[in-house]
């Protein structure tokens, strides 16, 4: 499997030590980015190896293709973190006329239970609601109980609007380590990190976060934002023009792994 760099190993910069002082949530953001760079190795799974695993399966134990199947077309991914927000209103009518599916990867306190009906909405256009914790805590820096709670109470939240309990998380900073992956297995989740970031806590140049998501996507592509910037919403329409001219066809995480399925426990990238 291809390996990541642990995000517990990364070191701080200088620039994300003045954003944590002077805006906690920016800080946050930038440690998304940050969490990917250290020394050490963290297994994680690629989506074409679940798909050929998937492949090999029984078809009860194959995931969905929705209307497109990965294995021949040219998917991408696009995830946003940490809403929904008043933004989300905004990105969803974009999404709904162009098409695009997204997975949204929402937060308990201050998102989920600030804005219900945008999370039954979600759900209802067809695109995967998954977690991102209740509070954007660290996950490998608290206690186990803690963790468990961090992970139970959204999940029980977006159960209680949608229905179905969310099999996708994305750990805050993108860390993790056994003891997350072994409570997300426990607590039926996979872990979803990412493999193109705008960097869109940065900036509100919507232009700059669009040639950045533009210049990094490839085949399999993860694409990593964030509906919570200003910034954000008015770059997707042009990332999802150029995308799509380019051949890519955007897919919900689930539908990038079909005929495979996300393991809980395990971290795909």
């Amino acid at each position: 499997m291809p390996a990541v760099n642990k995000p517990s190993a990364f070191k701080t910069t200088r620039s994300a030590k003045r954003l944590r002082r002077t805006a906690p949530v920016l800080a946050a953001g930038a440690a998304l980015a940050l969490a990917l760079t250290g020394c050490t190795q963290l297994d994680t799974t690629s989506p074409s190896s679940v798909r050929k695993d998937g492949a090999a399966a029984k078809a009860a134990d194959q995931g969905k293709f929705g209307t497109v199947d990965c294995r021949k077309a040219k998917c991408v991914a696009l995830t946003f973190d940490a809403g929904p927000s008043e933004n989300t209103p905004r990105l969803l009518s974009i999404l709904k006329r162009e098409k695009v599916p997204a997975t949204f990867f929402t937060l308990g306190k201050n998102h989920i239970e600030k804005y219900p009906e945008l999370v039954k909405q979600m759900d209802a256009e067809g695109h995967e609601v998954a977690s991102h914790t209740w509070s954007h805590k660290i996950l490998t820096k608290i206690s186990p109980k803690e963790a468990r709670r961090e992970l139970e109470r959204p999940n029980e939240a977006i159960e209680k609007l949608i229905g179905k309990k969310p099999t996708l998380m994305r750990p805050p900073q993108g860390r993790t380590n056994d003891d997350v992956n072994k409570l997300s297995k426990e607590l039926g989740l996979s872990e979803v990190l990412w493999t193109v970031t705008a960097k869109d806590y940065t900036t509100n140049d919507s232009k700059l976060i669009q040639q950045r998501v533009i210049d990094q996507t490839k085949r399999d592509g993860i694409i990593l934002l964030h509906d919570i910037y200003k910034g954000t919403v008015p770059a997707v329409p042009g990332v999802i023009t150029e995308l799509k001219k380019r051949g890519y066809v955007f897919v919900t995480v689930p539908q990038l792994l079909a005929p495979g399925k996300a393991e809980p426990g395990k971290v795909y990238r």
